[in-house]
């Protein structure tokens, strides 16, 4: 049985007495009274689950205490309290934000146990959801939340597919890092990835970009120019914003993929090219079909493999990790290194945010509180959220962890088409328990239940 590593930071010894009750048999606790050795035991083993006691918190030890979390991800935190600190509105705040649970002194060795091995079932789940050769994501993208996960599956089986693939989603969601991800997995990454936003470019001028010209074909083509198709031969094209392309050049492109072959303007010549098509849109290209600005034509030959990137909204858990690695990668590049995490509060905010701009959105908000901060640890003010966290700033411990709990039932039972079992599945709980809390919140279930056999299979 592979035993489980559990953190104490107890300065007072309040758990020295008691940790043969608050142990279980498979868990090695690790019994510490400053906040460097806490910090040493982190680096060197994974922690499925962290006990820090607060009997009467500064703010300075709050700030450190919220490094450290901040420091550790995958670690699920129990803080253990005095009542008299609970009385506090800003330590509420603190507590709610930071922690998985807490408990007051003097404690219960009984109940904090199974406080502790809740704690441990949750971080072993969370870290089932992380590939073994990376603790952010796979494929150079970051995330471990339930869908994410399912979006990894389904481009492990796209990437060597050798077929198109269209890739949806809003704006912002990092449509065009799936295309490198499939570039650089598959068997065409020692070859061109070429890209072309086809929103960007002028009208006048799309046809030359795409297929390229010889010399003399137009006014000021001074000399040849290899167009984005062909550069890309051999490799990958990615089409961003497909949607845009004018209904000329998409005849054009749906030749090219019938034939496999280009013709430069001022040119006779047919070139054969051999490239994979990667497509993206954030718009819905059946309702362009609808109004006449999509060739439905084109749209069969693009949406062979189709794939789905879901909002930052959707992303239960991710916002956190992906905020945390974007301060590590942008601080490191710069002047600002003094920056080292985000205060619970920041936490809070990004996490209840709805993110319209999703993660292009977060990695700006980042990069900007990275630079206008002026402690080393970025509040919601800095990321532009303090307003947003002001709003919030009367909802109680309990009614704040209803409201979470609702959340998550809902994206999950939104995820898996309300298939109760799948949902009850992701979230390890039995079906009775589901139907419980279901009933408990009122949540309403369409009665279109996605059966089990089609929730989840990639759309083609």
């Amino acid at each position: 049985m592979k035993r489980r590593n559990v953190l104490a930071f107890d300065p007072q010894g309040h758990l020295v007495s008691q940790l043969s009750e608050v142990v279980a048999g498979d868990q090695t606790l690790h019994c510490v009274d400053s906040l460097a050795a806490a910090k040493k035991i982190l680096s060197r083993d994974h922690c499925s689950v962290g006990l820090i006691v607060l009997d009467a918190p500064t703010a300075q030890l709050q700030e450190e205490i919220e490094r450290l979390i901040a420091g550790a991800p995958t670690t699920e935190w129990i803080g253990i309290v005095s009542p008299k600190s609970l009385e506090s509105r800003e330590f509420q705040v603190f507590i709610l934000n930071a922690f998985h649970d807490y408990h007051t002194l003097p404690i219960v060795p009984q109940r904090l146990a199974m406080s502790i091995g809740h704690a441990c079932g949750k971080a072993r789940m969370r870290l089932s959801l992380v590939s073994e050769d990376a603790t952010a994501g796979r494929f150079g993208i970051c995330g471990t939340s339930p869908v994410m996960v399912k979006f990894f599956r389904q481009l492990e089986k796209v990437i060597n597919a050798e077929l198109p693939v269209l890739i949806g989603g809003e704006s912002g969601t990092g449509k065009e890092l799936v295309a490198r991800a499939i570039h650089n997995f598959s068997s065409r990454s020692g070859k061109p990835f070429v890209v072309v936003n086809c929103g960007a470019i002028p009208t006048n001028l799309i046809q030359s970009e795409l297929f390229g010209h010889e010399k003399g074909a137009f006014t000021g083509a001074a000399q040849r120019k290899i167009g984005s198709i062909e550069a890309a031969n051999g490799g990958v094209l990615f089409l961003d914003e497909i949607g845009d392309l004018p209904l000329g050049m998409q005849v054009n492109l749906l030749r090219v993929l019938q034939e496999k072959a280009i013709t430069r303007l001022g040119s006779t010549l047919s070139i054969p090219v051999d490239f994979r098509l990667v497509a993206a849109t954030h718009v819905d290209l059946q309702e362009a079909i609808r109004a006449g600005r999509f060739r439905e034509d084109l749209l069969y030959r693009l949406n062979v493999i189709h794939l789905q990137l879901p909002p930052l909204r959707e992303r239960l858990g991710d916002v956190r990790l992906l905020a945390e690695t974007v301060l590590k990668n942008f601080a490191s590049g710069t002047q600002r290194r003094k920056v080292s995490g985000f205060t619970s509060e920041a936490i809070g905010a990004m996490e209840a945010f709805q993110w319209p701009g999703n993660v292009r959105e977060l990695i700006n908000r980042v990069h900007r509180a990275v630079i206008m901060s002026d402690s080393k640890m970025i509040t919601a003010a800095d990321l532009g959220l303090g307003g947003f966290v002001q709003e919030n700033q009367g909802v109680t411990l309990e009614a704040a962890r209803a409201s979470f709990e609702r959340d998550i039932i809902e994206s999950s039972l939104r995820a898996n088409g309300n298939n109760v079992s799948k949902a009850a599945q992701q979230l390890g709980v039995s079906r009775v328990t589901l139907y419980r809390v279901i009933n408990k919140f009122n949540i309403e279930l369409s009665s279109k239940v996605s059966s089990p056999i089609k929730a989840g299979v990639c759309r083609a």
